[in-house]
């Protein structure tokens, strides 16, 4: 797998049939490792291990409704009284961040009022605090610590 701008954790990988699975401690089972899900992975050991939040607090690939779609967000942290607090889109390394990845973000979050928007392939990271009165978003260097 593409070493990743991220932390070094550890993870339980598995080889069966010549493919490797990766075991998911959110949903507890193996997944597929794709290169998508070795982003996700490492992102969600990022949110736990260094910015200490809950695992209970975090679902992956959570269903929303966007215009009458069922769409999954990769990553969705809440806050402590349920809210969407934190959303996550996460793209293979090799995929580089566009305006598409932004628009597809800021579309769940049009239904979902989360507080900060993050947008990573492994590499580079985007993470954005937003203001829904004024309809507007500003970048942060990081996202800040579980509180």
């Amino acid at each position: 797998m593409t070493n990743l701008n991220l932390p070094n954790y550890c993870f339980r990988i598995k080889n069966r049939e010549n493919k490797l699975y990766i075991f998911d401690k959110i949903r507890k089972k193996n997944l597929l490792l794709t290169e998508e899900e070795w982003v996700r992975q490492n992102f969600v050991s990022y949110l736990h291990e260094d910015k200490k939040y809950p695992l209970s607090l975090i679902a992956l690939e959570k269903q929303c409704r966007v215009n009458d779609l069922v769409k999954r967000t990769d990553i969705l942290v809440f806050d402590k009284t349920g809210a969407p607090h934190i959303i996550v889109e996460c793209k293979a390394p090799q995929i580089p961040i566009s305006q598409d990845t932004f628009d597809q973000i800021a579309r769940y979050n049009m239904e979902l009022n989360a507080r900060y928007l993050i947008v990573t392939n492994g590499l580079q990271h985007y993470f954005c605090q937003m203001d829904h009165k004024a309809k507007q978003y500003q970048f942060l260097k990081e996202i800040p610590d579980y509180a």
